[in-house]
């Protein structure tokens, strides 16, 4: 086999590494790969740290127009290119669901009018898209009529198909289930994930995930799993990932050590 030319290797080397970069900054990436990541930052939600363990927020892959969101029941990073969550974090315990048993919901979606009009999803673009305005931190999860009620921000939604009816639902479902038995908090990560073949809906560009996923950490035992779902009508639960690929798929570091 000849040897290539040291300029044309060097060209592709540089093609190689402006491509991962574009990736890791715009954040997409094949899903089921290593995430190109070209630099990590530390979030730092001064006002909601409780949401976190030891009250440490994840590092993530840096990107342009990712503003941090606190709310009464779970914290926020969202992205102002996707119009949807990075992550929502949530610190959920047995008292919190008793609380919430009985507590109506809004069911009143609504713009986030923390976000720059040019950041956020607006209603009108989930209208007649195909796609339902899917929960990351379920109102489920919420202990109150102010946390239900804000759990109904756009801020706290990405595009899904018809999932709700079916696995997500499923997950969600179990996850209460493991936080009534648990000994003490538990914490809960949900986010989107976004291939570089991403399909926009409405005027704002709200952009289409192709995966989700849901990571649970109980600090009590130290256990961990997470859910890896695909963005497809489907009734059936994929087998659980550990944190370790979660992190390998998603370059983000949900539980700093």
């Amino acid at each position: 086999m000849s040897e290539q030319p040291a300029s044309l290797t060097k060209h592709k080397r540089s093609w190689l590494l402006l491509t991962l970069a574009f990736f890791a900054l715009h954040g997409f990436s094949d899903p089921l790969l290593p995430f190109p990541v070209a630099e990590r930052v530390a979030t730092e939600f001064s006002q909601c740290k409780h949401f976190f363990p030891a009250g440490l927020p994840p590092i993530v892959p840096k990107a342009p127009l990712q503003r941090e969101l606190c709310f009464d029941g779970f914290a926020v990073l969202h992205s102002g290119q996707t119009k949807t969550p990075v992550f929502v974090a949530e610190h959920l315990d047995r008292s919190t669901l008793q609380q919430g048993h009985g507590v109506r919901r809004s069911a009143h979606f609504y713009a986030e009018a923390r976000l720059p009009g040019e950041e956020r999803a607006e209603i009108d673009d989930y209208r007649d898209s195909g796609y339902s305005r899917g929960h990351m931190a379920p109102a489920g999860d919420m202990g109150s009529v102010e946390s239900k009620a804000q759990s109904f921000s756009l801020a706290n939604m990405a595009p899904q198909v018809e999932l709700n009816n079916g696995a997500w639902n499923d997950i969600e479902q179990d996850t209460r289930k493991y936080v009534q038995r648990a000994q003490a908090g538990v914490y809960i990560f949900t986010g989107p994930v976004y291939s570089k073949d991403t399909y926009a809906i409405g005027r704002s560009g709200v952009q289409v995930p192709q995966y989700f996923y849901k990571l649970v950490y109980d600090p009590s035992n130290g256990n961990s799993w997470a859910h890896w779902q695909a963005n497809e009508p489907q009734r059936k639960v994929s087998a659980p990932i550990t944190y370790e690929e979660l992190v390998r798929r998603t370059g983000i570091e949900f539980v700093p050590r």
